[in-house]
């Protein structure tokens, strides 16, 4: 008897999946491939049911007859491994970022003679609205807020973008490309203070207050479902700080992360040409233990930004520091330098390595731009932060626009660079 293989990457069997299955059944003995979460997660797929939930409820449809495990998005290994004559998946795959895994299952598939079957894509109300619902649920807050954590455990780096509204959010959420057969995306989003003040026409002296930046993050949530990383600037004093994070664990925010200086805030690439004030060890670690103590579950994170190398306080302060937030309950620790070369960032990395193998690091290379993600995985880096890059090439891009209408009085020329209206509109679901 031949053999049909087909993949699913859901938490809910609906008419589109029993659909695969009953057609599969017409060309043999069905085996069915369940994604792990680690394969899920890189599908932009978040599990709200374990990987054992998935099986169970795969593994009781009727007309299948074996159930595997797929760990990765590319199905090279478990058709080697199966060597089905046929693989069966619905016809979405032909165009777009999934073409790419498509035209690898060919390739495999024609080492041996096997087949693709391509089936009409089932979409209908019904479907529509328990893909939805799933998205819904998905971006409620008791299952975003621990997602960082299970990304920090499966994938070798989480990659991570500026958004600062609604529609920077569904950028982050939406952007997919092809790269090497596989496919890539970001894994959670960074509320920066610089960018929602920027974006509001404000300075960056955290002097738009906490209610207005989380009316940013409702805007983000309501139409998105990766983590946030908020960035707290200093936390405040801390007496402010622990409402904050009971505000943000509530909201379903995954992690804030707060830099030890003191007074009035300035950006930390303006490093020492600025006045800027390290807090001391103690009154940090107190604001952390403060926080730590104040929130109600394990998932939230507060991570704890080092600015040692930026005030040129020197590699030992700065390791210094991180072993007393740490110390202190830091879930993470973010160490930032100004310099256009990555060998100080790289070389705490080392150093701090050493002594701690466990304690999630995070940097932003801002300056340090042509640092390469393997290169950070290399020296233990967990979460790159890409903090102002959206902001930053939206601003020249709309004020050349402004002024080539202001000088042709008229907008035919700017026209050929802008998006279609229509593509935009896709970004954005309907209920």
């Amino acid at each position: 008897m031949k053999t049909v293989y087909t993949c699913f990457c859901t938490d809910v069997i609906h008419e589109g999946h029993l659909n695969i299955i009953q057609k599969a059944r017409e060309y043999g003995e069905v085996v069915v491939g369940v994604l792990s979460d680690r394969a899920m997660i890189r599908f932009n797929r978040f599990p709200t049911i374990s990987f054992e939930e998935r099986v169970q409820i795969v593994r009781e449809m009727d007309g299948v007859s074996r159930v595997v495990v797929q760990d990765e998005i590319a199905y090279d290994e478990v058709i080697r491994q199966i060597r089905p004559d046929y693989v069966i998946h619905g016809d979405n795959w032909i165009s777009g970022p999934m073409k790419a895994v498509r035209d690898q299952v060919e390739a495999a598939l024609k080492e041996y003679g096997g087949e693709i079957i391509d089936v009409p894509y089932t979409y209908n109300e019904n479907v529509k609205r328990i893909d939805a619902r799933i998205r819904e649920k998905v971006g409620m807050p008791e299952y975003r807020r621990k997602r960082l954590r299970l990304l920090l455990s499966l994938c070798p780096i989480v990659k991570t973008i500026e958004v600062h509204s609604g529609l920077t959010g569904l950028i982050a959420e939406k952007t997919i490309v092809e790269r090497g057969g596989e496919l890539d995306q970001f894994d959670a989003m960074w509320v920066s203070s610089l960018c929602d003040s920027t974006a509001k026409g404000k300075p960056d002296i955290e002097l738009v207050d906490m209610t207005s930046r989380f009316r940013t993050i409702d805007d983000i949530m309501e139409v998105t479902t990766k983590p946030i990383i908020f960035d707290g600037d200093t936390g405040g004093l801390i007496e402010h700080f622990v409402y904050t994070v009971r505000t943000l664990e509530r909201m379903g925010v995954s992690a804030i992360i707060i830099e030890d200086k003191t007074g009035l805030k300035r950006n930390s690439l303006f490093g020492t040409e600025v006045s800027q004030t390290q807090d001391t060890v103690e009154h940090f670690c107190e604001k952390i233990a403060a926080g730590k103590r104040t929130q109600l579950t394990d998932a939230f994170m507060i991570i704890a930004r080092i600015e040692s190398l930026i005030l040129e306080q020197g590699m030992e302060d700065a390791l210094t520091r991180a072993r007393a937030y740490v110390g202190a309950g830091a879930d993470g620790i973010m160490i930032h330098s100004r310099r256009k070369d990555p060998a100080e960032i790289l070389q705490f990395c080392d150093l701090f390595r050493q002594e701690d193998q466990r304690t999630p690091i995070v940097v932003v290379p801002t300056s340090f731009n042509s640092v390469t993600e393997e290169e950070l995985m290399a020296h233990g880096v967990n979460i790159v932060i890409y903090a102002n890059q959206l902001t930053r090439s939206a601003f020249p891009a709309m004020q050349r626009t402004a002024v080539d209408i202001l000088k042709n009085h008229r907008a035919r020329e700017v026209d050929e660079r802008l998006m279609p209206i229509g593509e935009i509109l896709t970004l954005i679901d309907e209920l």
